[in-house]
């Protein structure tokens, strides 16, 4: 069984969102072992200037960094990433099972994204497209695709 960690930054806040990972935790138990860790999310200002933010992304880069374990195919969330199916998900997630990594580690930043530093880690940069969401709502998303994915890969009748 593949464990798969999703390293945040940020607490979730608000119930529903807490209920839609836990749920989806829940299922992902039948097909890996997933372990959240959520990282201190650094503020600044009303109108933060540049070195501000880089200020802010680097703090939480440093911690996200020393919670990475050793040996993980690591998953940057960013808009940059590439971009995959659901179906290319499964199949890149079954291939890192088989080539020999017993864990995968996701990514999410905080509100202004990942430190370079941290993106310079991954493996695989991945993107769910242009848009830009809530890095709290991103966790329900992620693990929801995460799902999906270990479902294909499952023959379970979840993807339709």
């Amino acid at each position: 069984m593949i464990k798969i960690n999703i390293i945040a930054v940020g607490r979730l806040k608000e119930k529903y969102l807490r209920e839609a990972c836990d749920e989806y935790k829940k299922r992902l138990g039948a097909f890996a072992k997933v372990n959240i860790v959520e990282i201190e999310e650094y503020r600044c200002g009303e109108s933060p200037s540049a070195s501000e933010i880089e200020l802010v992304k680097n703090k939480e880069g440093e911690a996200i960094k020393a919670k990475i374990p050793k040996g993980s195919y690591i998953i940057p969330m960013c808009i940059e990433g590439t971009e995959l199916s659901s179906e290319e998900i499964s199949k890149k997630l079954e291939g890192v099972a088989v080539s020999g990594y017993g864990e995968i580690t996701f990514i999410i930043g905080g509100s202004f994204g990942i430190a370079n530093s941290v993106k310079a880690l991954g493996n695989l940069k991945l993107s769910f497209g242009k848009i830009t969401l809530p890095h709290q709502l991103m966790r329900v998303v992620l693990l929801e695709q995460i799902y999906r994915a270990l479902s294909i890969s499952n023959n379970t009748k979840y993807h339709k």
